[in-house]
Parts: structure tokens; sequence; C-alpha cells
């Protein structure tokens, strides 16, 4: 029986980023993970093989449709789809070792295989028991699906499967309009398929802003994805290879079907917990089946903490890793702090779109008196360079103090440009200190700056 200071359980980003602080801060620490790699959902099957995807169809989108104009002449390319799948397996490839050799180089055990918590102060791995001071569950999430859909990973997919299927499908229909349904709805529709997205709202991306809303779901459809919104799916059936969804538009309760090759479930996703034991142990649960943690990240069963998707707060890879170093701090007796009011959310469809912070709804809703600084990619002579000038920055911040409160982007690198939003939100800057500063020309950060002046006497593009 091995004794640790620590053990992790779940190498994800949340995982792997708490052991590795729990090491730093001089903790004998453990990781159990029953993948074969390590890096959980997010290297293996989620953030970074859909990014090696949607940068492959991205260049392939700007073959076929803006270098004739730039002057670069010839023949589009072909795709090979086999190839394809090689170069993003071999991006995570590169991700995961990478993280094997952090884990060697910091001297943390990865116990291999599928852990449980049989009482306090022990983890049971296969057949062994190991005991650890403190335990940390970040055992993340998986796929949630509806009723009566049957996933098969072939014709019925999650996002796991919508990364790996045999061939680029003619037809897909994505039922779910957040963020992994477009990604993966964007990769296909660039492929050539005719992705229609079938949504149960009567807007996509639930959660962003209004505006944003409207403008994303205006370029899809200029690039080719249709969408059916205000739709209940009411079930998928599958016959020799095929599928059906049948769907009942919320308006009228008047019932459809579409015929698609591929169904990829995009519903959203649930904690995962199984089979660790936490009932038994009586860990409390939320009424969503997430692990309710304190302030601290602790559970209501001493000596046990958990983080990431396993918990409450946005699933989303970066807020789990900051959670994982918190805890860390926590548990080796130091402050550990994540500001939940500064976590950005980012959706990597062309354009990308990121967001932090407040929106106008949730201002209204609290009643808070606020300003809009908002500045188009139009008037940003850099986006207009590379055919991406369509979208905006927007910056809401306080009415009577100018202390900036959100941010909205909808353009090109916004994923990237919403940190330095972050960085300024953090030190409780307004929208004028980030409209004095110097910003390098030509850049598509130039649109934040005048999206700042924008909250004052106005932008000078426009």
């Amino acid at each position: 029986m091995a004794s640790y200071d620590v053990i992790v359980i779940g190498a994800g980003p949340g995982g792997y980023v708490a052991a590795i602080r729990c090491a730093q801060l001089g903790l004998k620490t453990a990781c159990v993970e029953g993948r074969e790699t390590l890096g959980g959902t997010c290297l293996n099957v989620g953030c970074i093989p859909s990014k090696a995807l949607l940068h492959a169809t991205h260049q392939l989108h700007e073959a076929e449709h803006n270098f004739a104009t730039m002057g670069l002449k010839g023949k589009s390319p072909s795709v090979d789809w086999k190839q394809m799948q090689a170069y993003k397996q071999d991006v995570v490839d590169q991700n995961t070792k990478g993280i094997e050799f952090l884990f060697k180089k910091n001297k943390i055990d990865w116990l291999k295989g599928w852990g449980s918590i049989p009482e306090t102060g022990k983890v049971k791995v296969g057949d062994e028991v190991h005991e650890a001071k403190s335990i940390i569950v970040a055992t993340g999430s998986v796929p949630s699906s509806l009723p009566g859909i049957e996933i098969d990973e072939k014709t019925v997919v999650t996002s796991t499967g919508a990364l790996s299927l045999a061939k680029t499908p003619k037809k897909m229909v994505v039922i779910g309009a957040g963020v992994i349904g477009l990604e993966m709805g964007s990769v296909y529709a660039r492929l050539g398929a005719e992705v229609t997205v079938v949504e149960f709202l009567d807007h996509i991306t639930p959660g962003m802003d209004p505006e944003v809303q409207r403008t994303l779901q205006r370029i899809l459809k200029k690039q080719g994805m249709e969408f059916i919104m205000g739709a209940a799916v009411q079930g998928v059936e599958t016959k020799g290879g095929k599928a059906t969804v049948t769907y009942k538009l919320r308006k009228d309760d008047s019932e459809a079907t579409v015929d698609t090759d591929v169904v990829l479930v995009a519903t959203g996703r649930k904690a995962y917990t199984d089979g660790l034991g936490l009932a038994d142990l009586g860990v409390e649960m939320t009424d969503r089946g997430q692990v309710k943690t304190d302030s601290h990240w602790a559970t209501n069963v001493k000596g046990i903490y958990a983080i990431g998707d396993a918990i409450t707060g946005p699933m989303l890879a970066h807020k789990a890793e900051d959670e994982g170093m918190a805890v860390a701090e926590v548990i080796a007796g130091k402050h550990g702090h994540v500001n939940y009011g500064v976590i950005p959310g980012v959706i990597y469809t062309h354009p990308e779109v990121s967001s932090v912070g407040e929106t106008e709804d949730t201002l209204k809703k609290a009643g808070r008196a606020y300003k809009v600084g908002k500045f188009s990619f139009m008037g940003n002579a850099r986006a207009k360079a590379i055919f991406a000038a369509e979208g905006f920055v927007k910056i809401l911040a306080d009415k009577e103090t100018d202390r900036i409160l959100g941010a909205h982007i909808i353009g090109p690198a916004a994923g990237d440009l919403i940190h330095e939003i972050c960085v300024a939100m953090e030190f409780g800057a307004s929208a004028q200190d980030l409209a004095l500063t110097c910003h390098a020309h030509p850049t598509y950060s130039e649109a934040v700056r005048e999206a700042a002046l924008a909250c004052g006497d106005g932008p000078i593009h426009a």
C-alpha cells in the first residue's frame, strides 16, 4: 500500500494541473487515470482534436473562397480524410505525451486504472488500495443525450464519434446549437456536408450576448449551415446506416422529419462521478448530479475535494485548471483563489466568438446602469486584409465609474483578444484605462481599443 499526501482522481485539465501544482508545493502526489493516455476528454477527444480539424478545414475554406482573390491561382486542394485524421491524432499525441513528461518531471505517480474511494483517506485502483491525506475528485463530464435517442458513435454520435467518423457525410443533423454543435457542424460544413442544426431554443449559443448570437447565426447561415430553431427533437430512427430525426416546432406543435447520414447529439454534458462510491461515503451532491463543494472546493466529507466539470460552474477546461491550482494551494495550507467573474468563454468557429463577465441581459436583470462601447471590424485594416471584417467588439462598462463589467467579441482571433480585457477586469480597470493604452498598428487588437474609446467620447475609426 502506497501512501501519498494527495491523490487526484482524473487526469484531465483540472486533475493533471492540480497534481502538478501539488507536486510543486512539495506534496507527494499521485494521479489516477484509466485512459491509455493522460489529458482527459479535452486533450484526447475534445478541445484539442476539434481545434486541429477546425484549423485544417479553415485552410480548405480559405483555399476555396479567398486564395484566387489574393492571386493564389490553381486547383483547390482535395481532402484526404485519412491523412487529416492522422494529423489530428498526431496533435493529440504530442499533447498527451507532454503531460506524461510533466508527470515524470514533477515526480507524480500515474496510478493506471479507474479509481474509487472505499473510505476516507483511501483510493482503490484495480486491486490495490492507496492511502492519501487528501483526495481530489477531478473526474470531469460526459456527453448528455435526450430520451429515446440511442448513441452508436457511427450514425448517431456524440462529439467523440464526430471527431473520428469513417468518412465525411453528405448530410449531418446537429441536435443542439451550443459550442460543440456549432464547432463540429462548421468542420463538416467546410468539408462539403449539408449541415442542419436543430435547436430547442429560439437562439443559438445559450447565455451569450444576443447581438453576438444573431450575428454568428447569420454568418454561419451564409457559410451554408441551416438552422431549425424552436424545435423539440422527438426521436431519432436509424436504418441501413442512415437516420431520420423527428422534431416538433414549439410555436405550433407541428411535427416534421429530416433525413441524414449522421446525427450529432450536442445537447450538453453532465458530471461524471460513476463508480467513485461518493454516495456510500455520504458526499453531498447537487440536484444536477454534481459534487457539492464549499468556497475552498472541499466536500462535506473531510479530506475529499472536487473541481472542474464534476462541480457547479461552466464546464470549461481553463475553469478546471484554475480550480486545480487553487485547491492545491488550499491543501498546501496557502490561499487558493478563483475569480469566477473573469472566466472567458470561446467558440472556435470562423469567426471566433469570445466573452467574459456580464452581458447586457444580466446587467438589466440586476438593474445596473451601464454603457456600451462597440466597434466593428469593418473599421479594422488588418481584419479587412484577411477577409475577416464581419463582427465587432463590445465592451460593457459601469455608467458611473467606467469600470469594465464585461466584453463580447465576434471576429478574427476573438479567443485571444478577449484576454487583455480579462487582465483589465482582474485589475479593476476602467474602459478609459484600456483606451489610453497604446495598441500596435495594424493589429486586430486595435478594435478592442476602439471599443474602449467608444465607452467615452467615441472611437476614432468609425
